[in-house]
């Protein structure tokens, strides 16, 4: 485990190699990944018990069971570490639009669904179409509610109890499938979810699934001509970042005109929007009012609608109030992230 972690830090050289952009685990990380497979445990406090060979179920020891389970994590761990199957998984995240470390906010989350990816590829033998489309579902939900945020391992402890009972891949794929439909409820998307996009601009679940989604959608970055997915492309580094955080009402206009000066006002998720580097510089403290005609002047109407879908602009939002454009984008944001997971499959 320790040389799997630290080749995934060390860029392949044309070999075999677990190295990837979006995440370089720690041994324990795919002790966990292992033990979970092997045992359906979550928490590493049963680990030591059960390699001294006590049953979980009566509480006995056994030397017999102690040789056999310490065979269970050995066949397990070798199965978590194959790169193969390593970098199936991240295809399984690229497919949910995720395709950049800084946008994953949870790494745990990143751990226990490869555990439910290699379930459900070595236990239920699930298709590798169907597996990868449930995973890549599974991990933006997981990834959008902060499924595991609160006491992760007790989460998915109860998760792992649950497919104890499972035979089959159809009960696999239905079970993942009902706690999505649990999870992503009409309240989530239409309240819940816009209520979450009412913050300042950190590290937000919401956020990045937004920026899931728009890569799900081939979206063009604002006023651009390039995929997001290319514009932010890992990897790939520069002085400027290819694309910036554009504050869509400028913090200065915001300042002189309206005399908003508090950061939760002026840095408002739904005040952000991905533009080039260049651009960004050039509208500098311009209103929307002033510089939106100039940029919109690139497009053709056809386009113009679909850059506006795309990034979420209410129509006539360049002369909208400030809080009635944050509310008004703020459920469409809502509304494209939906469209995002919808596409995935």
């Amino acid at each position: 485990m320790e040389d799997f972690c630290r080749g995934a830090k060390i860029p392949s050289t044309g070999q075999p190699s677990p190295f990837n952009y979006l995440f370089q685990p720690d041994p324990d990380d795919l002790l966990r990944v292992s033990v979970a497979l092997s045992f359906r445990r979550a928490k590493l406090q049963y680990v030591y018990l059960i390699l001294r060979g006590k049953d979980l179920e009566s509480g006995d020891f056994s030397e017999a069971r102690r040789d056999d389970q310490f065979e269970r994590l050995k066949e397990a761990q070798a199965y978590a570490l194959d790169y193969q199957n390593w970098h199936e998984y991240f295809k399984a995240l690229q497919q949910a639009g995720y395709r950049r470390s800084e946008t994953i906010s949870s790494k745990v989350a990143l751990i226990y669904c490869y555990t439910l990816f290699l379930i459900g590829k070595r236990d239920f033998k699930l298709d590798a179409y169907e597996l990868r489309t449930l995973i890549a579902r599974w991990f933006f939900m997981a990834a959008l509610t902060s499924r595991y945020s609160s006491s992760p391992e007790s989460q998915m402890e109860g998760e792992l109890a649950r497919l104890r009972g499972l035979q089959t891949a159809a009960e696999f794929k239905n079970h993942l499938d009902q706690e999505i439909t649990k999870s992503l409820t009409e309240d989530f998307w239409n309240i819940e979810l816009v209520g979450s996009l009412d913050k300042a601009l950190a590290r937000n679940p919401a956020l990045y699934a937004y920026y899931a989604a728009l890569n799900l959608q081939d979206a063009k970055g604002l006023f651009s001509k390039i995929k997001i997915r290319e514009l932010l492309e890992e990897g790939v580094y520069a002085k400027k970042s290819a694309l910036e955080m554009h504050h869509l009402f400028p913090k200065n206009y915001l300042k002189t005109e309206l005399s908003l000066t508090d950061r939760h006002d002026t840095n408002q998720i739904a005040n952000y929007a991905l533009v080039e580097w260049n651009d960004n510089i050039k509208i500098s403290d311009d209103p929307p009012a002033v510089y939106w005609p100039k940029y919109a002047a690139r497009f053709s109407q056809e386009e113009l609608v679909q850059m506006c879908a795309w990034h979420a602009l209410p129509e006539g939002w360049e002369s909208m109030e400030y809080s009635d454009f944050l509310v008004g984008r703020r459920h469409l944001i809502a509304k494209a992230i939906r469209a995002g997971f919808q596409s995935i499959g």
